[in-house]
This record gives structure tokens, C-alpha cells and sequence, in this order.
């Protein structure tokens, strides 16, 4: 051993010290894994390090040849399990490479100072060498699939049932009411787009107080009808826009409070509506018709934003007559009504996990000019027509429809995606009404408010994958003929296509077996329908699909892993250990819904790809831990502060309470424990469902461990919420992932070609008009509380340069 040369060889025990206590921690929790039935490499490696530590804490040359080949064997290891996999290789590799480099610079101060410095010098470099070219071969293992060649164009035009025409405007949510967020302008191209600028910013004022809680997410896609842009913020202001400059020509605030905003203060869009039989100089032969967070809905005029008196009482009607007692928060319209042949058709969202005493998920139909009440959708109480007599009130606890529907102008059919029961986690207490139309598409006859047909994507769903996409209504081909249709995706993945008159699949749908077992065996469905046409969905996943920064994170991952109960999709909830829900109950496919080409026949998604750790918690443990409903006196011992959705909801009157890891977290750094990406965009061949191009949405910019965002302009593929849309130019747009960011994605290769920083997150659908022959794109920068991106209420619209 060399005599001792001071700092250095302090360095050389310190970093035997560290060596050991990462050991220990990996020797530790590797057998605990190990004992799960988990991979022996932990437990491996942790007593390797030991040594390793051991040696060098005795100042030992020994300890780094031993640490050498610890690498080595992780090396081996790794390439053993995942391959040339660019993100599995990261927790693997990455970590115990850096200790090799401190192992490494250990050489020198145990050898002779110059013998030891040139042969550390040269291990290094040739180390250097190797992650290089190593890095390289990665690299080009991990380059993304080619697109394969979109469709040819098809013959002729594909029909809009509802009537509605979209091009220099915008004039529905979805861009119309077959919602298929596609327009015909071709101003902007992949050839161009690199010159897209910001053509005017408007702000809403619509923020959190100061010092409030923040349950903000203004997910508003706005109008465009003539010249005038149409939106609403996201407690429900309402805002008319010159379409040229962004300049305000009125608001309207209809006086939301603040208590009466639910987990999320959102407000998606806002209706247009012109009276065909209305003189159209008269007030509100145009109007604006918005559902709002306390369960109204407003109507005023377009030109002015006066309430439209003829409307309801004073230009609002109350959905929640008939309804019961009702605590703030718990009834709110958050997405935009349709409107069918003069009926506004709503639904309203019912605040998840509370109780299955929650306020009624009735459906109903008001006059779109006089606001009359004209039906109500009871489920339970087909022979309920309207309103129930006094005294009485609409079942409570029935599946909601909180999303947006779609509408056919043509069949007078309005295509509802429902929700679930009262409790999303449990099924016990359900009707046989329930059972049918819960997690269901339902079409209503908008004269009479009845059931043409219904179609379940999950039977006994006790997974929280109601229907929170959009239908889009399509003309498909088929060997008879083309079929007038709609595609339904899904938040577990599966895209379904049903003729739209009938229901009846027009693509396979196979019944499969489902896990069975959970707290509730006899409940469980033995089949569930999968779709043969297309799904987002990927794998099962394996323990080998955990990730972290790091061994240490990612074995932690495992062990959950292990400890879980887990069958693959639909595992049955359980209450005596945890359980993965995989997708989770933010997609597949959520309220962005899918955008859709009719020209090229191309169906555009983007979805999320996470896993949920859930818990069912017995009451008696909500008690203790003070899970309340809403609205209800919170004890002092009761967690505080803005809570992921089903992190700690009572389900009040059921046997259990749900916790809800969402996205399944690690514990401390905060970082997901499925390996990425966790999110992406996809296009799809309509016609024979198969995958042209499949891309991770969004980059790591503004994710990192612990919270801090780590700037890197890696696609990492991040969760997102909002939609895409299309446009003959060729382009897609959207915004959706964390990393606050709007982009450009040519069609035709998946790749990004455009992007700009927005001031807050982009967690809505944008959309694109044409005023003066020119095109603009439009997206609101709000942020969104549960997705962890800024606040802000930017309104941001872009358009070439005028002397392009």
C-alpha cells in the first residue's frame, strides 16, 4: 500500500463509506425483493458494494477491482433484460457508471502517484470511449419506427350530419358537432409553419385569488363565428373577441362563487346558436349558450352579451331543479351543451368519491330559444318524462355525462359518453339501470329524451374508465358500402367503431377474459369487450418496466411492484394490499378526445400511458383518517391542500374509501414509477385501424425529480390533457403535455416541426380560422392545477407574418 498522500486518501475512505451504504441499502432491499420474487441482481449488487466499499475504506486497490466488476455485470445485466432500450437502460447504467468514474480517479492516490495517475488517466479515457460509442449505438437503436404512408385521398367529401360548416370558422367545440376538430385550411404548411409569430395575447383576468388554493384549469377552446371569437374563462366569465386583433367587444360574468367550484375550476367551451326562424336583427336570434360551475344555463345575445330575457328566468335556467339537495361543488357543467334540432342537451359532472347519496347524473333537454324544460333522461325511471313532482326527486347516485357530447342533425340523435355510479370504486349497490348505461355511449332521441341504443366499453366498471371522449362522426367504409358512423375511444385504450343509427359494431369487438377476485368476486364481470380494430393501450406490465434515477429508486419501484396485486387490465380492486390500475383513469384517451382527417382518412390520437396505485380503504380507517364527502365539516386530523383526483375519497355509504396514487409515484422524488414514455401521439389508417406513426407527446423540460424541472429537451413522452387538430395543410396541432409547450407535427411523418413556449400550461384543445385570408391558431395557455403546469389565463393566437 503507498504511503499516505492526505486529502486524497480521506477521499478514497469517504467514498468506501459511500460505497457501503449504497450497498447496504441494495443488498437490504434486494432481498426483501428477492423474497418477493423479484430479480436476485439487487441483492447482488448491494453485496458488492459492500465489499467494494469495505476495501477502499481500508484505502485497498482491491475495492475498485471489485467495483469494476460490479459494473461490468450490471452492464451485462441490464443489456440481459431490456436490451438496447434507450429509457430502461437510464436507471441501470446511468448511476453505477458515475460511481465507476469515482472508482476509477480512486486509482490514483493507491498506486504510486505517477504510475497511478496514467493508469486512471487511461481507464477513464477508454471508459470515455466506450460511452460513447455506446451512447451512439443507443442512439440509433432507439431512432422511432418510420411513418408508414398516409392513405390516398379519398373520392369525395365525407358529410357532416350536423350541419354545421367549419372552415373560416369554427363554430363548435369540435369544430362542429360530429366533433372532429378538423379544418380545410391549408395556409399553413410544414413548408412554412417555422414562421408562425404571436399575432395578439388576450387575458382574461380569471386567476386564483392570492393565497387561495389553486383548482384552476382553464381548458377553453374558443369559438369563431364571422368576425367574432367566442370563450368563456375558467370560472365561466364570458368573453366575445374581435377575431382580427383579440380586442374584447364585451363580457358577461353570470356571478359564479368560488364555492361552488368542484376539484377542478374548468370551463371548456361555450355554445353558438342562431334561431332559423328568428329575424336575425332582433337581440339573441344569435346567442351564446354556457353551462356553468353552479349548474346553470346562461344565454345572451352574440352581438351584445345581454342576457337573452326570453331565456329561462332573466336569461338562465337552473339544471338542478329536481334534483334535491345539493352542497356547492358537487353538480357544475364543465364541457360545452350541444344543440339538436333546437334542443340544448346537457349533462353536468358529479363530484367523484363523495357518497352513494351523490346528486342525480339525469340527463336533459331545454328549448334552445325559450329555455323551457322539455325532458329529462332519469335511467332508473324510464316513465319520468320531466321534472318529478314535488317532493320527489331524479335517482340519485346514477352515472353522469360530465364530458361532451356529439350530435346528428340528420337522425335527431344525440351520442351521450357516460360516466359511472356515485362511487367509482365500488359496484356493489348498483341497479340494473346502472349496470347497463354505466361507462356506456348512449344515443337519446333529442325529441323525446329516450334511449335509441346504448353501447357499454366496460361492464361493472370499477376503475373510473368512464367515457371521456367525444364520439366523432364519420362516414366509413365498408364492403356494403359506406356507413354513416362513430368512432369511440376509450381511457382504456380501445377505439370503437358503431354504425350510429343502431350501435352495432362495424369493426370486431371480442369478448375476453377478465381477472376475477377482489373484495367483490361475485360482482366482476367473467368478459370484457376489447376491440379488434385499434387500441392505445399497450402490454401488461412487468417488474422489468419499473424505472427510477437510479437503482436504488427503481428497486423501490419493484418491490411495490411485487407487493401489488396485479392481473393486467381490469385487476380487481382490493383492500388488503395495493393494486395497479393499468391504463389508469387518465386515459388512454380522456377529454381531448381524437381529431380525424375525412379527406386522408386518418384518425389522430394522443393518449396517456400510466399506471395508478390504488387502495381501498376500509371505513373504518377513512374515519380515523377523516375522509369526508364535500361539503362537509373536515376534522383538524383530515389531509389538507389540493389532492390528486382519488387521493383519499370517502365514498361515503360504501364499505370502502378509495386512495388513488395517481400516475403511481415514487415516494421521494416524486418521479413515475413506469419507465417512459407516458404519453404520445399517434395517426391511425381509418379505414383498416392499423398505426401509421406513433410518437412520444412532449418533452422533459419541466419534469424532473423532486419537482425541479430538469430543462432537457429530451421526448420524453409526458402525461397530457387536451386534444389535437388537423388541417388540410397538413399539420397538427397541440399542445396537452406538461412541458408548456404548443407544437407543430407534420402528418405525414410524425415529427415535430414548430413549437413555441407558452406562459402556462397548453391543457386544452386549440383551434385554427381564417378572417381576411388569413389563417391564425388559437390555444389557451391556462395551466391545470392536476397536471402541475403554470396558471395563467393567456389567451395566444399565431398567424404567418402579414407580408409573407
Amino acid at each position: 500500500m503507498p504511503a499516505t498522500r492526505g486529502p486524497a486518501m480521506w477521499g478514497v475512505m469517504a467514498l468506501g463509506v459511500i460505497f457501503a451504504l449504497i450497498g447496504l441499502v441494495l443488498a437490504g432491499g434486494g432481498a426483501w425483493l428477492l423474497a418477493l420474487g423479484g430479480s436476485p441482481y439487487y441483492v447482488l449488487a448491494g453485496l458488492g458494494l459492500l465489499a467494494s466499499g469495505f476495501f477502499l475504506f481500508r484505502r485497498d486497490l482491491t475495492g475498485v477491482w471489485i467495483y469494476v466488476a460490479v459494473w461490468a455485470a450490471t452492464l451485462i445485466w441490464a443489456l440481459w433484460e431490456v436490451g438496447l432500450n434507450g429509457w430502461a437502460l437510464l436507471p441501470r447504467v446511468f448511476a453505477p457508471s458515475v460511481l465507476l468514474v469515482l472508482a476509477l480517479l480512486a486509482i490514483w492516490p493507491l498506486r504510486s502517484e505517477r504510475q497511478g495517475r496514467t493508469f486512471a488517466l487511461g481507464a477513464l479515457a477508454a471508459f470515455a470511449v466506450f460511452a460513447v460509442v455506446g451512447g451512439v449505438v443507443i442512439g440509433f437503436a432507439n431512432q422511432p419506427d418510420p411513418a408508414r404512408p398516409l392513405p390516398q385521398q379519398t373520392a369525395t367529401a365525407m358529410s357532416d350530419p350536423s350541419r354545421l360548416q367549419v372552415g373560416a370558422d369554427w363554430p363548435a367545440y369540435g369544430g362542429t358537432y360530429s366533433s372532429r376538430r378538423y379544418s380545410p385550411l391549408a395556409q399553413i404548411t410544414p413548408d412554412n409553419v417555422d414562421q408562425l409569430e404571436r399575432a395578439w395575447v388576450f387575458e382574461t383576468g380569471d386567476l386564483p385569488a392570492q393565497g387561495a388554493e389553486n383548482k384552476y384549469g382553464a381548458e377553453t377552446t374558443p369559438l369563431k363565428v364571422g368576425n367574432t371569437l367566442y370563450l368563456c374563462s375558467a370560472t365561466n366569465v364570458l368573453f366575445a373577441l374581435d377575431a382580427r386583433t383579440g380586442r374584447q367587444i364585451w363580457r358577461h360574468d353570470p356571478g359564479v362563487s368560488d364555492d361552488w367550484i368542484p376539484y377542478t375550476a374548468a370551463c371548456r367551451g361555450v355554445v353558438y346558436y342562431a334561431s332559423p326562424e328568428a329575424d336575425p336583427a332582433t337581440p339573441c336570434a344569435a346567442r351564446i349558450i354556457e353551462g356553468t360551475l353552479d349548474g346553470r344555463l346562461i344565454a345572451v345575445d352574440a352581438r351584445t352579451g345581454a342576457p337573452c330575457a326570453g331565456f329561462g328566468q332573466n336569461g338562465q335556467a337552473d339544471i338542478k331543479v329536481g334534483m334535491g339537495d345539493i352542497v356547492p361543488g358537487m353538480v357544475s357543467i364543465t364541457s360545452p351543451p350541444v344543440v339538436v334540432q333546437g334542443v340544448i342537451v346537457t349533462g353536468h359532472q358529479v363530484l367523484d368519491g363523495q357518497k352513494l347519496s351523490a346528486p342525480s347524473g339525469v340527463i336533459q333537454g331545454f328549448d334552445a330559444v325559450t329555455g323551457e324544460h322539455r325532458w329529462a333522461w332519469d335511467m332508473t325511471r324510464p316513465d319520468l318524462t320531466g321534472r318529478p313532482a314535488e317532493g320527489d326527486t331524479y335517482t340519485r347516485g346514477t352515472p353522469n355525462m360530465w364530458t361532451i357530447a356529439t350530435g346528428d342533425e340528420a337522425l335527431g340523435l344525440v351520442y351521450l359518453p357516460m360516466g359511472n355510479a356515485a362511487v367509482d370504486y365500488w359496484s356493489g349497490d348498483r341497479t340494473a339501470a346502472e349496470n347497463r348505461y354505466s361507462t356506456s355511449l348512449v344515443a337519446l332521441d333529442v325529441n323525446t329524451g329516450r334511449p335509441a341504443w346504448s353501447f357499454q366499453t366496460v361492464r361493472k366498471d370499477v376503475w373510473d374508465y368512464d367515457l371521456g371522449s367525444q364520439g366523432t362522426l364519420v362516414d366509413y367504409p365498408t364492403a356494403g358500402g359506406v356507413v354513416p358512423a362513430l368512432i369511440l375511444p376509450s381511457k382504456q385504450g380501445d377505439l370503437y367503431v358503431l354504425d350510429r343509427r343502431t350501435g352495432q359494431p362495424l369493426t370486431p369487438v371480442e369478448n375476453r377474459p377478465a381477472p376475477t377476485g377482489g373484495v367483490e368476486p361475485t360482482e366482476r364481470a367473467e368478459t370484457q369487450p376489447f376491440s379488434g380494430y385499434h387500441t392505445l393501450a399497450k402490454r401488461n406490465l412487468t417488474e422489468k418496466d419499473m424505472w427510477g434515477m437510479s437503482p436504488i429508486d427503481q428497486m423501490a419501484c419493484r418491490i411495490q411492484f411485487r407487493k401489488a396485486s396485479y392481473k393486467g387490465i381490469y385487476t380487481p380492486p382490493t383492500v388488503d394490499q395495493r393494486w395497479i390500475q393499468y391504463p389508469g383513469y387518465n386515459g388512454g384517451s380522456d377529454w381531448g378526445g381524437i381529431a380525424v382527417d375525412p379527406d386522408r382518412g386518418v384518425i389522430i390520437a394522443n393518449y396517456n400511458d400510466m399506471p395508478n396505485y390504488n387502495r381501498l380503504v376500509s371505513r373504518e380507517e377513512a374515519n380515523e383518517k377523516g375522509w369526508v364527502p364535500h361539503g362537509e365539516p373536515t376534522p383538524a386530523k383530515a389531509r389538507g391542500g389540493s389532492l390528486a383526483e382519488g387521493a383519499g375519497d370517502p365514498q361515503m355509504g360504501a364499505p370502502y374509501a378509495i386512495d388513488v396514487n395517481a400516475g403511481w409515484r415514487m415516494p421521494f422524488t416524486g418521479l413515475l414509477c413506469k419507465q417512459p414514455p407516458y404519453g404520445g401521439i399517434r395517426a391511425i389508417d381509418m379505414r383498416t385501424g392499423e398505426t401509421l406513426w406513433d410518437r412520444p407527446l412532449g418533452t422533459a423540460r419541466k419534469n424532473g425529480p423532486f419537482g425541479i424541472p430538469s430543462m432537457l429537451p429530451v421526448q420524453i413522452g409526458t402525461p397530457n390533457n387536451g386534444g389535437a387538430v388537423v388541417t388540410a395543410g397538413g399539420l397538427i396541432f397541440i399542445a396537452a403535455a406538461t412541458d408548456d409547450l404548443i407544437r407543430a407535427i407534420d402528418m405525414e411523418t410524425g415529427e415535430t416541426v414548430w413549437q413555441d413556449t407558452l406562459p402556462g400550461g397548453g391543457q386544452a384543445t386549440p383551434m385554427t380560422y381564417e378572417i381576411d385570408g388569413r389563417q391564425y391558431l388559437v390555444i389557451m395557455a391556462g395551466g391545470h392545477h392536476f397536471m402541475e403546469t403554470p396558471v395563467n389565463d393567456d389567451l395566444i393566437a399565431y398567424a404567418l407574418p402579414q407580408d409573407r
